[in-house]
């Protein structure tokens, strides 16, 4: 009997074992899955805060520069051009004061640098320039405000190369896109970088948590399933034990009524108390299923988790506005999800946008991408087999890719009527404005000619009291189209204001505007435009030529430009008039 009750018990044990270890294995998996998982948030989180703090730090510097060019002293010793004030402000502010005649300071060139006019009563004064030094104490600076906990460092990385690092950072490193294992200096990091940062050029952010503190979490987990596996083995040993003994004690009481029977006592029955070998068994499996339920719970969250990053990734669609870039992510993450060998995504007429992959499946989901009115093409998925999960997954996720798309297209037609006179369609006065600047500094960088052209309609109060707005309308849109079809890509024309237009002509000088001025200028006056009332109408317009280096500031080229044209008004109208060079004096 002993040796029947122990077969019992090795037998209910090795039942229970089996699926144990098996859970074991699979609650191993997902545990150390998930601390990596929750390594890697941190991770990203500490890259979202690392650039947050940079970002802090260009703010807090541009801060203080607008702090300083709005000293009242400062802006005294900047007028009265006191040198020995002035090198005070630099040297105490670690400032660069730039100004006509002078120059104080010296800033590193590799640190990232922040300017601002100083502008006094009487105007523009000069510029003012901090740099934050890309080094260890901005490094330690970024890493505390990242939150990576002990042993968390941050670096900045240029080329391949770390430019500054907390803690002893350095030498060669990756720029991980996804959160990797790497060595960096000696020692084992999890580690995860930016995307190239704007400033500093060039350089990204890479954020490393220690590998060495998420093994030890991993093992301690590991321990705590181990021993909590190990006691529910112990228990179901128990609990066998038990009920190997309640079976064996019931067929000794069925052998001692059979021995009974046998010696002619039949009416010895079986007495059955508490639960039978059935019962047990019957006790075994909803043991099982109750294990199984449980596995089945951890997979639907699982699911859930799944499902919710996969909406967290549509809510980051959500807020990008580069249509190109969103079509091509929008496609890489199908492929990804589904586990598709291709991915495509064509317009109607059948011209393919982004092709992804190579190799056709036999399997194929289509999805059109498109929002009321607006429609972005087809996503078309190849595969061997898609399951019901992968295809609900990418119903969600085309779902919310729609919804960015939609938003980024209403963002470039807000931004379009915020930059272009709806009118004439050229580039209104905001936009020809920040080119001026732009192209204004590149000029003075590279010490090339540029010319700005300030042109106005003659008499076109006349012809608005005589035909009309209507008509009036018309004459903007013909002279537009003028200035349009006779300038270069490189060149600019806009709507300045009014019936004034303006031309921005990089790398043009003085003559060369002059020239291309006549040549509209003629072009319009040939150029006939009827009438409501089918009289011919009569349009010319006078232009304004100003031209750098003969003369300096953004300023003072539309003002010479300007008085040039008004100029050419006094001469009769219809003419070319060139603003007189400005001589440039350096004070002693």
């Amino acid at each position: 009997m002993g040796s029947f009750k122990l077969k019992l018990i090795v037998y209910f044990t090795l039942i229970a074992l089996l699926p144990f270890v098996a859970a074991f294995n699979g609650l191993e998996t997902i545990t150390d899955r998930n601390e990596t998982r929750r390594a890697d948030g941190a991770l990203e989180t500490g890259v979202r805060a690392a650039q947050a703090a940079l970002a802090d730090e260009l703010a807090r510097a541009d801060r203080e520069l607008a702090r300083l060019a709005a000293d009242p002293s400062f802006q005294s010793a900047l007028t009265t051009r006191n040198r020995s004030g002035l090198r005070r402000f630099a040297a105490r502010h670690e400032i660069r004061i730039a100004a006509r005649g002078l120059d104080f300071g010296i800033l590193d060139e590799t640190a990232v640098q922040r300017s601002v006019f100083v502008v006094g009563r009487k105007g523009r004064l000069g510029r003012i320039v901090s740099g934050i030094p890309i080094d260890r104490r901005l490094a330690e600076t970024l890493r505390r405000r990242a939150g990576l906990g002990t042993g968390g460092e941050v670096a900045i990385v240029r080329d391949g190369q770390i430019v500054a690092g907390s803690g002893s950072l350095a030498g060669n490193v990756e720029l991980p896109r996804e959160p990797i294992e790497m060595a960096v200096a000696g020692r084992r990091f999890r580690a995860l970088a930016s995307e190239m940062l704007n400033e500093p050029p060039g350089a990204a952010l890479l954020v490393l948590a220690p590998q060495a503190r998420i093994d030890e979490s991993i093992g301690w987990l590991r321990s705590r399933l181990f021993a909590g596996m190990l006691i529910a083995l112990l228990l179901i040993g128990l609990v066998a034990y038990l009920e190997g003994r309640s079976i064996v004690r019931t067929l000794g009481r069925l052998s001692e009524a059979a021995r009974g029977i046998a010696r002619g006592r039949l009416g010895d029955r079986v007495a059955i108390q508490g639960s039978d070998e059935f019962a047990s068994l019957g006790l075994a499996f909803n043991d099982m299923a109750d294990q199984l339920q449980a596995r089945l719970g951890e997979l639907e969250e699982e699911r859930q988790r799944l499902r919710e990053a996969t909406l967290r990734f549509g809510e980051a669609l959500a807020a990008t506005h580069d249509i190109d870039q969103l079509l091509r992510v929008i496609v890489e993450t199908a492929v990804e999800a589904t586990g598709a060998t291709c991915g495509e995504l064509a317009t109607d007429d059948g011209r393919v946008l982004v092709s992804l992959g190579d190799g056709r499946g036999p399997e194929k989901l289509e999805f059109p991408l498109s929002a009321g009115r607006d429609t972005f093409g087809t996503l078309s998925l190849y595969g061997s087999e898609f399951t019901a999960d992968q295809s609900e997954s990418a119903n969600w996720f085309v779902g919310h890719a729609v919804i960015a798309l939609s938003n980024a297209q209403r963002h470039r037609a807000v931004q379009q009527q915020a930059l272009v006179d709806s009118l004439t369609g050229l580039a209104n006065r905001r936009l020809c404005t920040a080119a001026l600047e732009k192209e204004l500094a590149r000029a003075q960088r590279f010490g090339e000619p540029l010319t700005f052209v300030l042109a106005d309609i003659d008499d076109f109060k006349r012809i608005n009291d005589r035909w009309g707005h209507p008509t009036g309308d018309e004459v903007l849109k013909a002279f537009a189209q003028c200035l349009s079809g006779n300038i270069r890509e490189i060149d600019l024309a806009g709507r300045w204001g009014g019936e004034e237009f303006a031309l921005l002509l990089p790398g043009t000088d003085l003559e060369g505007g002059r020239l291309l001025a006549e040549r509209i200028r003629s072009a319009l006056e040939m150029h006939g435009l009827p009438a409501p009332d089918g009289e011919p109408v009569s349009v010319t317009a006078s232009f304004g030529v100003a031209s750098f280096p003969d003369v300096t500031g953004e300023d003072e080229l539309v003002a010479a430009a300007d008085a040039a044209l008004y100029a050419a008004k006094r001469d009769g109208k219809n003419a070319v008039a060139l603003a007189a060079p400005v001589a440039v004096t350096n004070p002693a």
